[in-house]
């Protein structure tokens, strides 16, 4: 039984999380447009293997705070928040996994804390790695410009009961997650919310730029998970990811697997992250 998320303020923000179990701490943060819910069946299973889990939904999203302004969405402010979220619920260090947006977080995070014992990446390799994946991987990301632009987007996705939501993120499925993301975009601020963590985050003058970045190289284990079918995502972002690691990397693809692994393919998930956390 996943108990009821908790509401936590922290210095800078308010936000709703799940804690539960009992053990080694494992942090799940959640990406675009979803919640800590995205991780229900991984909760469950981490919680009966003997592990406390720790989800939040991060800001913006979910039952979180959701400030009004682009900049609160800046990387670095949502690393503060986790760092912040695991001083307040008395956790020195943590395994980590993200998927999505919390993806991007879980790696800063990685490369900026010393508390992350080993990482799983859902979906985004390192960051370094996107940049070199190339033009086929920018055309994929499209998207990313496109929200860059106030009032189109938050104009086009609800339209028509968010026919091109459904078709360009779901190919028209019609589930539980689908119904969890519209009811969440749907209420006030939200949509506003979740663009503008591209908006802070993307340069759209740097877009195509495949120079290095000069990020740190980690030395923990990392696990990398990507949907062979995903539509954002292509595989030289994750695989490449090796090159800029000193510690053990491991590679996981799903065939046939969509962008929404947590949630789609959650055995897949699980079993991967489970023997992940004990090798």
């Amino acid at each position: 039984m996943i108990p009821e998320p908790v509401r936590v303020t922290l210095p800078d923000v308010t936000l709703s999380v799940i804690d539960a179990g009992e053990g080694p701490a494992v942090l799940l943060l959640h990406g675009f447009p979803d919640r800590a819910t995205l991780w229900r069946p991984q909760i469950a299973a981490l919680v009966a293997a003997g592990y406390r889990v720790i989800a939040p939904d991060l800001r913006g999203f979910g039952d979180s705070d959701r400030p009004d302004d682009v900049a609160s969405y800046r990387l670095h402010r949502s690393v503060a928040d986790v760092l912040a979220l695991l001083d307040e619920r008395g956790i020195e260090r943590a395994a980590v996994a993200g998927h999505d947006f919390g993806s991007v977080v879980g790696w800063a995070l990685a490369m900026r804390s010393e508390r992350v014992t080993r990482y799983a990446a859902l979906s985004v390799g390192h960051p370094e790695a996107f940049r070199a994946a190339g033009l086929e991987q920018r055309a994929r990301s499209w998207y990313m410009l496109w929200f860059q632009f106030p009032g189109v987007a938050e104009e086009a996705l609800p339209a028509d009961d968010w026919a091109l939501l459904r078709r360009w993120l779901h190919r028209d499925a019609d589930d539980e997650l689908v119904r969890t993301q519209i009811a969440d975009l749907a209420r006030p601020g939200a949509l506003v919310a979740g663009l503008n963590w591209y908006r802070a985050t993307v340069d759209p003058r740097t877009f195509a730029d495949e120079a290095p970045l000069g990020l740190p190289r980690l030395a923990i284990p990392v696990l990398g998970m990507l949907g062979t079918a995903d539509v954002a995502l292509g595989e030289a972002q994750m695989t490449g990811s090796a090159r800029y690691l000193d510690g053990p990397f491991t590679y996981v693809p799903v065939p046939g697997g969509d962008h929404w692994l947590p949630a789609r393919h959650p055995d897949t998930v699980t079993d991967a992250l489970l023997r992940f956390l004990t090798t």
